[in-house]
């Protein structure tokens, strides 16, 4: 039989999704599964768009221009420019999905076996977009005991090689929820000057910042608009994970170019999903407020019930609806898939992703767990009165 290729071989399987054949066990036992594991949250799609698709009547659904309709990103780039952020229609390209958005941009600024730098943890299929474009990951750790800060400039500097082409971000972050201040993108700016980098940033979970806190767009920094690259979507914006929509979102007008040969081959991206997407940027801001004081209260839920837990820390996120938890355990993957497999309270348990697969250094995360609060309120207290139960009879707790 012949043999498949080096880079299927190498391309890593989702350390999110990997406990699923052990929830799927647990649910025909008749267990009662809380998915804390994976970012779909349970919010309503605003109406706008789902009306939109509704109303669709069109009697030909058609491919789109391939950097996507021009209506959709004029009307995009009027959001960015409301939100103080200055991209224009010709800066952006509409992708399927954020995925695709770094995909692109890994493929259009990076040849094989250049290197990009990545705070971790990092968005697991980071991994694998860079394998998609055989790029090496450079981890530089951030720690859980200060919340997963920016790690200082010097230890960026330790990780620069002659091979190093972009630094990646997730602004606020995935999995850690943290939201890096100006002063912090500022220091990324200069290692971005003095070293002719290119800086990705991730800002998909833009609308979820907490406690007064804003985003800081990396669009905002002045001097190095030809470095920089934005990743958007509306996954999570308008929980509209289903909707395969995103956007590669730069000045650089060599790279939007080279991009756009890449948006060619794959012809266009979605028609109705564009139509859902254009439409979805009406939301009005009534849907964000409730949202965002939701996810406020299912954060504190979550992150004040687990801190109760003796032997548990987790900081709390000023951003998106990931929290890492540092649990007494021996191994948090053998944690997550006893959970699963060995362990039920009043017919419950939990499903969370081991946080291990969120980190490049071998070793790294090996007590830590991603949790997703995108859960109803009494989905999580339940959720946390198992954890806490669960942690009283682990055979492997420490």
């Amino acid at each position: 039989m012949p043999k498949i290729s080096e880079k299927a071989l190498a391309m890593p399987a989702s350390p999110i999704r990997k406990l699923v054949p052990f929830a799927e066990k647990a649910k025909k036992k008749g267990k009662i599964v809380y998915h804390l594991n994976i970012g779909q949250p349970d919010i309503a799609t605003p109406d706008v768009a789902l009306n939109a698709i509704k109303n669709y009547n069109d009697k030909v659904i058609e491919y789109s221009h391939s950097a996507g309709f021009e209506s959709y990103r004029t009307k995009l780039a009027a959001y960015y420019q409301k939100e103080g952020i200055p991209v224009l229609t010709e800066d952006i390209l509409i992708t399927t999905g954020g995925s695709e958005a770094l995909i692109f941009g890994f493929m259009t600024t990076c040849n094989p076996g250049d290197e990009v730098i990545i705070p971790e943890p990092f968005y697991a299929n980071y991994n694998g977009f860079a394998t998609y474009a055989g790029l090496n990951v450079v981890p530089v750790t951030s720690s859980i005991e200060n919340g997963f800060a920016l790690p200082s400039v010097e230890e960026f500097e330790k990780k620069i090689t002659p091979r190093t082409k972009a630094i990646v971000i997730c602004n606020p972050g995935n999995p850690t929820g943290y939201l890096y201040s100006k002063e912090e993108l500022e220091q990324l700016k200069e290692i971005v000057l003095k070293h002719d980098l290119f800086l990705f940033a991730d800002e998909v979970y833009r609308e979820f910042c907490y406690d007064g806190n804003r985003p800081f767009s990396v669009m905002n920094l002045e001097g190095i608009e030809n470095n920089v690259i934005m990743i958007d979507s509306v996954s999570k914006r308008y929980s509209m994970c289903g909707a395969r929509i995103g956007a590669l979102i730069t000045k650089n007008k060599e790279v939007m170019a080279a991009a756009l040969k890449f948006g060619q081959a794959r012809l266009s991206p979605p028609t109705v999903d564009q139509v859902a997407a254009e439409a979805a940027i009406d939301t009005p801001i009534s849907y964000f407020v409730n949202v965002v004081n939701e996810y406020v209260v299912r954060r504190d839920i979550l992150v004040e019930g687990l801190n109760k837990i003796p032997g548990v820390f987790c900081p709390k996120p000023k951003g998106a609806f990931y929290a890492v938890a540092k649990f007494p355990v021996d191994d948090a993957e053998k944690f997550c898939q006893w959970l699963l497999e060995d362990f039920e309270y009043e017919g419950q348990t939990v499903m969370m992703a081991p946080a291990n697969g969120f980190y490049a250094t071998p070793g790294a995360g090996k007590d830590e767990a991603r949790l997703a609060y995108v859960l109803n309120q009494d989905a999580l207290e339940a959720a946390v009165k198992c954890l806490e139960e669960a942690l009283k009879v682990y055979p492997g707790r420490k």
